[in-house]
């Protein structure tokens, strides 16, 4: 991150979208926190890419989300933005796994329609932008971690 000379800051700091209208602006984190960042920023408006890290080493991401139809066709179109509804429920889901589910509050939309880009994970900061995993070179203005929050379910 040294090679990176914009603002970069923790989620917790995060006050409104308001100071990143017009903006490049890059969220590491796809759970609640980082969707609901993202989709603030949409609305003030900045460019939001949202970091959904792959969980193997092809350009596969698992974000599950609570909202995402049965019907074939939504599982189909939201598994291409690495989107996936859970397998099991949202109490199974943080007990078992120790995960949240996304809950939908617009999201969806906004990625569908391209206003929220997801993006893989990143491979290294570079001046101006990050490069990805997939070699793609990402131009930023601002970094937001929306990372680092534990499931406290079973306490």
């Amino acid at each position: 991150m040294e090679e990176y000379f914009g603002p970069i800051i923790h989620s917790s700091e995060y006050k409104s979208g308001e100071a990143y209208q017009g903006k490049q602006v890059l969220v590491v984190g796809a759970g609640n926190t980082g969707m609901e960042l993202s989709l603030d920023l949409c609305h003030h408006p900045a460019s939001p890419s949202m970091v959904v890290r792959n969980s193997t080493k092809r350009n596969t991401w698992k974000v599950n989300i609570l909202g995402i139809s049965d019907d074939d066709a939504m599982c189909t179109t939201m598994n291409k933005y690495g989107l996936k509804r859970p397998s099991i429920d949202p109490l199974q889901l943080k007990n078992k796994k120790g995960k949240s589910p996304v809950l939908d509050i617009g999201v969806l939309e906004m990625i569908k329609s391209g206003e929220i880009k997801v993006v893989p994970g990143i491979k290294r900061f570079i001046p101006g932008g990050v490069e990805l995993v997939n070699e793609y070179v990402l131009p930023i203005d601002s970094v937001i971690l929306a990372t680092g929050y534990r499931s406290n379910v079973s306490s």
